[in-house]
Order: C-alpha cells, then structure tokens, then sequence
C-alpha cells in the first residue's frame, strides 16, 4: 500500500514538473517570439519564418507548430518596423494606445473635480463649497443649509421652501444664531455650487409647512426637466443683517395681483460655469467682516428660504472639516506594463 502511494506521488510529481517546464518553454519562446503582422491590423507571435511562393511559412510560438498564411496579407513594412523599434527599446503600441487611454480617462475624471487651487480638487459628491485661505493654506470647507427645520445630514442635498401667498404679503428669511458657524478668513472667497450633482428637492408648499425630514427627493422625468430648466447662474451672495440671536438674509414680499419680489442686500458677484456641473461665485470686491449667505433665486416664487450662510472673519479660529491641499506621494519608479499577446 505504502509503495503504491510514493509510487503515486512520483508520478504526480513528474506530471507537475513536465507541465512547469512546458508552461516555462511557451512563455520563453512568446517572449521571444517576433511580430508577423497582418494588414488588418492582427499579427500572429512567431519564432522564425520563411516566405515559400506565394505563401509565408512561420513557425508559431504559440501553438508550438508550423503554420501558413498567403503572403498578401501580411503587412512587412509594419512587421520590419515594429522589429526595429523593440530592437532599439521603443515601447510596444499597445502599451502607447493604454498611455493614450489613461491620459483621457484622467483628463476626464478632472474635468468633474475642476481644480481650485494647486493640489486641491472639489470633492465627487458635489455640494456648496467655500475656499479660504487660513495661515496661508488654501482649504475647501463646506457650507450647510440654515433655516426652518434643517436636517444637518443632508449633504448635497438642496432644501427648499416657497413662501405662501395666502398666508402673509411678507416673510422674512431669517437664520437661527448670532454668527454663521463656519468662518472665512479670506476676504475675497471662491463659493462653488454643483448644481448638477445636488439631489434637488420637492418644494415645501410653504416654510411653515415644512417640518420633520426632508420630502422625498422626485424620481420622474419632470423632476429632471425642471431642474434642466434651472438656471445655473441663479445662486447670488447676499449680506445678512444681524438682529439679536438670529440674521435676516431678506424679505419676500407678494403684491397682490400676485407678484413675487425680493429684498436683499446682494454682494455683486461674478458666476462663472465650470466643468462637472459645478458653478463659481466669487465677490467682485473684498467683503466686509460680519455675515453673509449664499441664496438661490427661485424665478417667479421668489428666494428660497433655505440659505448656507457663512461670515467673513480673518480672526476667526480655525473651521473644522476641511480639506486640505494634497500632499504630493513619493515618486514610484515606473513599472513595465504586461501585455497578454493576442
């Protein structure tokens, strides 16, 4: 019993050890294998060849076995070239082609995150952010919702709520708290809105009404084509003026045939369309210390009574939960790429 099982694992290990050095002999001979190629622009991986006649008899390094193939399909130009080139170290065209579509796919994933100041990006998942400068470190922080019953995980997310014509001819857009929780200490900040990435909202029937978690984000092709219809410059900067323990970024007012108007101390501004879906708000002149918000014009109903609010403070202490410039990673030698042969 005992000599039938060595006797076994002989056999075996013979197996194993002929298949290594199969396996072995075909990788050495296609990495040593030639280019025959084809006008059509394949080629066949071959040690050696000899033209007979009409047609090219080359012996294939992949299948272990001569082979023919007419003459007139292969491209000799081509094939002499790409035999000089590896002969003088140039690299392979498929290892150019995947350069070419590595470069597009990171020229692409840029174009989402446009880049706001050297090694840093805006973030994937869109949202309202400010930049500052703090201790000379340019920093993205992001700006929250205030107003009515804000749910403060909603990232991304735009709030909003209409005033009721039937209920008041005014309403005051008003911000619970003295100051706005995150400070710029940058008196001219870059304020960047993603108005494509945002999960738009249902809006409220009024700010009263509005209580509890937000509605349900629409899911129908009109909820798309409303905000397709949104105008992308409509997010303005306005002054807010303090008054006790809360600010007031600004009053609605209804006529009463019906119009809608704002009152607001606007910060002129400049909005420019960026790639990605994103949109950059930036005064035309330094702003004063006190607070401010970032507002959304709503057309015919006016403001939205949601805001993000934020103050401008060059003493102000440091904000939380910023994101900082990249750091640059250590150069990592260039590896070979691994091109599986055709």
């Amino acid at each position: 019993m005992t000599r039938r099982l060595v006797t076994g694992w002989l056999l075996g290990a013979a197996v194993l050890v002929a298949g290594l050095v199969t396996s072995c002999h075909t990788a050495s001979a296609q990495d040593l294998a030639k280019r025959l190629i084809l006008k059509d622009g394949t080629y066949q991986l071959a040690t050696k060849w000899e033209i007979q006649g009409d047609r090219v008899h080359y012996y294939s390094a992949e299948r272990e076995d001569w082979e023919d193939v007419p003459d007139s399909l292969v491209d000799w130009v081509a094939t002499d070239k790409y035999e000089k080139d590896r002969e003088a170290g140039a690299p392979a065209p498929e290892a150019v082609q995947l350069d070419k579509e590595l470069e597009a796919e990171r020229q692409a994933e840029e174009a989402k995150n446009p880049q706001v100041a050297p090694g840093l990006r805006l973030p994937d998942d869109g949202g309202v952010m400010l930049l500052d400068t703090y201790q000379g470190q340019p920093q993205l922080v992001e700006l929250q919702q205030s107003g009515g019953d804000v749910n403060k995980n909603m990232k991304g997310n735009i709030l909003r709520a209409a005033i009721n014509p039937i209920a008041s001819s005014k309403q005051t857009i008003e911000v619970p708290g003295a100051h706005a929780k995150i400070q710029s200490h940058a008196a001219l900040p870059a304020i960047y809105v993603n108005v494509e990435q945002q999960n738009d909202l249902d809006h409220a029937t009024t700010a009263d009404d509005y209580k509890g978690p937000p509605p349900e984000a629409k899911s129908n092709s009109s909820a798309k084509d409303q905000r397709s219809e949104e105008a992308w410059d409509r997010f303005k900067i306005v002054r807010m003026q303090s008054k006790g323990d809360k600010r007031i970024a600004g009053d609605i007012k209804i006529a009463v045939y019906g119009k809608v108007s704002q009152e607001a101390k606007y910060v002129p501004t400049t909005v420019e369309q960026l790639t990605g879906g994103w949109v950059k708000v930036t005064p035309k002149s330094p702003l004063d210390p006190g607070e401010y918000a970032v507002v959304e014009l709503l057309g015919k109903e006016g403001m939205n009574l949601f805001v993000w609010d934020f103050g401008m403070n060059p003493s102000a202490p440091a904000n939380s939960g910023v994101v900082m410039k990249a750091e640059p990673s250590a150069a990592q030698p260039d590896k070979p790429k691994h091109l599986e042969p055709r």
